[in-house]
């Protein structure tokens, strides 16, 4: 009986070692796509053709609301060869600390802003990111999913 119940111990430990894990990757997901339904939501409501800021505090707003953790402008420093440099890097929104959203409101999204966003992946330490350009007539047109 000894050696059954240390293996049922061992195997109750591995799957619970794997769990929390899944567990966050779900919730990051779960996130994700509510980022995404709140900016439909919003550029239902608004359409095109407001600035970036009216846009950016709408999305803030929504997910607050919703009870996510929100940083808006947050400065993000570039660190070099162990100095820290105020760069004047700031992302739009880090949503649970995890995602990074940079909303755009421009004719058409080009490679300066996909390297914007990666840029900030890179300096937060997130991994997913979310470029949104609400000036487009069909907001699917204007998002762009990114992973580090």
């Amino acid at each position: 009986m000894t050696a059954g119940k240390s293996l049922t111990t061992k195997n109750t430990k591995a799957k619970s070692r794997r769990t929390p894990s899944r567990i966050v990757k779900m919730d990051k997901e779960d996130t994700f796509r509510k980022i995404l339904d709140c900016s439909f939501k919003i550029h239902n409501a608004l359409g095109p053709g407001l600035l970036e800021s009216a846009y950016e505090e709408c999305l803030y707003y929504e997910l607050v609301n919703l009870g996510y953790k929100v940083g808006k402008q947050k400065p993000m420093p570039l660190v070099y060869e162990k100095v820290k440099l105020d760069a004047g890097y700031r992302v739009d929104l880090i949503v649970e600390d995890s995602i990074v959203v940079e909303v755009k409101s421009v004719e058409a999204l080009c490679d300066v802003h996909m390297a914007q966003i990666l840029t900030y992946l890179k300096l937060s330490g997130c991994q997913l990111g979310l470029l949104v350009n609400f000036n487009v007539y069909r907001l699917k047109d204007g998002i762009k999913r990114v992973v580090l």
